[in-house]
């Protein structure tokens, strides 16, 4: 077993990593002023991005929960990893040699990198395969619905052979236990021991938002296959269908970049829309779309503002349409507009693209319906809306549903729209919409949750002294709102963010005022200290080490927080400027001491007298320089 990772290599490994690649690997960033970058957080669900990462300092901070850390804590936190695993996979990415300081080599027995290892390993031995005479039924298969082996290669589609233990022989030859194969849901248990879990089966591989094997769905292709028509990997310690989207990893830049997403039902319907030119396409993968995709799949959409698209599609036929009511019910998790596409004589986008071209795949997304709509008008064709009786309880039932639109400029016109399609009278139908709008949930309504509003400043410290409501993480967003606690607070972001533009007299100045915020007296308490060692270097780590432990997130907060919205051309001056001000205003105080000792001064002392003045005229000397009169 390695031993500990050498300091000077963990130090070099994060100097080398741009914590935004690796954050951006699971949350799509958008720029939040010089240097800063924000997204929807990954560590809980929000409506408005509060998550801040600041890539000059190599750190992260969430203004909503109050998670925060740097690059290897993001490891941890999202891939439940060790630290050494954590220090060892970034290694790994850039091609730096860790040494250990047994001398050892880096340890590759940890749970999750064996079990994506023996993925790895598992998906190659399956693509290989797809060439051999027995998967001619797979290749068959494959052909018969428009792909051809470059698609094949494209998306990493394989076949597993009809055997119980060719795929067990094969990676145990390369150093794998038959207990890292079951952890990894390759091989299953039996009487007689273990056998490979995946036979006589094409064979997907379904990989997380960085791209990373972690599970097969696998289709049968046998008649004497008697499992089920698809057959998916288990949870595993790396493999949560219920988190897991289909094709995430091939179409998540695009996604990010157009602000829009096509859900479909199947690996051969997202083949087929990427092929016809709809790259945003993606399916869950053994379950059905659930709140655990939606958390996952905002965070890549940078779902905050209505601006963006969730387009579902499903199959015209009663399973379809029941798939899209369950979509329905959690459509308003969504800050996007979300809409549904359903194919003519209830095609799949893969059928389509068979019977009609790319063409047709692509033209079904752009002729979406506005899930409202379609929901209204599904709720509206159980009823008999040519009796009083059918169109009264039909407005019951689809009333509560444009009571829901959570655009208020939406709904004057789905009540005109509804009153059209029953046939009433828009007062009326308005009436009942009015009626259900803020009405009492009834057991077995879906859940609706508003984002909480932010807390007024004071609010929070009093209700943490409330002993029924657990305690939130001090948030610098808490502090008084008044110009002289913001200046120490913007002073402290420019001091902290950038210490080589302010430079190491302003720096000293700077630590010197005096704080009249005593949680920002405590930062620059920390800071004075470093700037007082033997190394004066001031980086973000070595402040949170210099104050006590509760202020630790203070430190952090402030070094990712985004200075004001400016060009780099002016950032050097806004960085000296604020921290200026600040010394500005000590120097502002003296003067007033001075002022006041003058003023009580016996002029007859005329030694103390012209003490007092020449300090008084070299205190105005120093802040005319500081403005630079």
């Amino acid at each position: 077993m390695a031993g500990r990772i050498r300091q000077s290599d963990v130090d070099e490994v994060k100097a080398r990593t741009n914590i935004a690649d690796i954050v951006g690997e699971h949350v799509s960033l958008k720029s939040a002023g010089v240097g800063s970058l924000k997204g929807l957080c990954p560590f809980h669900d929000e409506r408005s991005p509060s998550f801040h990462v600041r890539p000059g300092l190599g750190y992260y901070h969430c203004f909503g929960c109050g998670e925060s850390g740097d690059v290897y804590s993001f490891l941890q936190r999202m891939d439940h990893v060790s630290f050494t695993e954590a220090v060892e996979r970034l290694a790994g990415r850039i091609g730096f040699e860790l040494h250990y300081e047994d001398g050892g080599q880096a340890s590759d027995h940890g749970n999750r990198a064996r079990l994506l290892a023996a993925n790895q390993a598992a998906e190659q031995f399956f693509i290989e395969r797809l060439g051999s005479p027995e998967a001619e039924v797979g290749r068959r298969f494959l052909g018969e619905r428009g792909f051809d082996a470059e698609a094949a290669k494209h998306f990493g589609v394989g076949f597993a052979p009809k055997s119980w233990d060719a795929l067990t022989n094969h990676l145990t030859a390369r150093g794998f236990s038959t207990e890292e194969l079951a952890a990894a849901g390759l091989v299953s248990q039996g009487d007689r021991g273990v056998y490979d879990r995946f036979r006589g089966r094409l064979i997907w591989p379904i990989r997380d938002v960085t791209g990373q094997t972690v599970g097969f769905g696998a289709r049968k292709l046998l008649d004497d296959d008697q499992g089920p028509k698809y057959l998916n990997t288990p949870e595993t310690a790396i493999y949560h269908k219920a988190q897991v989207l289909y094709g995430l990893d091939l179409a998540k830049r695009d996604i990010a970049k157009t602000h829009r997403v096509v859900l479909v039902e199947g690996y051969t319907d997202v083949m087929a829309c990427h092929l016809a030119g709809v790259t945003t396409a993606i399916a869950t993968s053994g379950t059905s779309f659930g709140v655990e995709h939606i958390k996952v799949l905002r965070r890549v959409l940078g779902d905050d503002s209505s601006l963006g698209e969730v387009v579902f599609t499903f199959d015209g036929d009663a399973a379809g349409q029941q798939a899209a009511m369950r979509a329905f019910a959690e459509e308003q998790r969504f800050a996007a507009q979300t809409f549904v596409a359903v194919a003519p004589d209830g095609l799949d986008p893969c059928d389509l693209r068979l019977a009609r071209g790319d063409a047709a795949v692509r033209a079904i997304v752009e002729a979406k319906t506005p899930m409202f709509e379609f929901v209204i008008r599904h709720t509206l064709s159980r009823y008999d809306l040519e009796t009083v009786e059918g169109r009264v309880a039909a407005l019951r039932a689809a009333a509560p549903v444009v009571a829901e639109i959570r655009d208020p400029a939406l709904r004057p016109g789905y009540t005109r729209e509804l009153a059209r399609m029953l046939g009433m009278e828009l007062g009326e139908v308005t009436r009942a919409v009015r009626s259900t709008e803020g009405r009492p949930k009834a057991a077995g309504e879906r859940e609706r949750r508003a984002p909480a509003a932010p807390a007024a400043s004071g609010q929070v410290q009093q209700q943490a002294t409330t002993t029924d409501a657990p305690q939130r993480p001090f948030s610098i967003t808490e502090l008084p709102n008044d110009p002289s606690t913001r200046l120490e607070r913007d002073a402290l972001q420019a001091m902290i963010q950038y210490p080589d533009v302010i430079g190491a007299d302003l720096l000293r100045q700077a630590v010197d005022c005096r704080f009249g915020n005593a949680t920002l007296a405590v930062v620059r308490d920390g800071i004075a200290s470093v700037l007082a060692s033997a190394d004066p270097s001031l980086r973000v780590d070595r402040i949170v080490d210099e104050v006590p432990a509760p202020f630790a997130g203070v430190v952090r907060q402030l070094a990712v927080a985004p200075v004001p919205e400016r060009i780099d051309t002016e950032l050097s001056a806004y960085l000296t400027g604020v921290v200026g001000s600040l010394i500005d205003r000590e120097l502002l105080r003296q003067k007033s001491e001075l002022l006041g000792r003058l003023q009580r001064t016996d002029r007859a002392d005329t030694a103390t007298f012209a003490m007092l003045q020449r300090a008084l005229v070299e205190l105005e000397t120093e802040r005319r320089s500081l403005r630079g009169d």
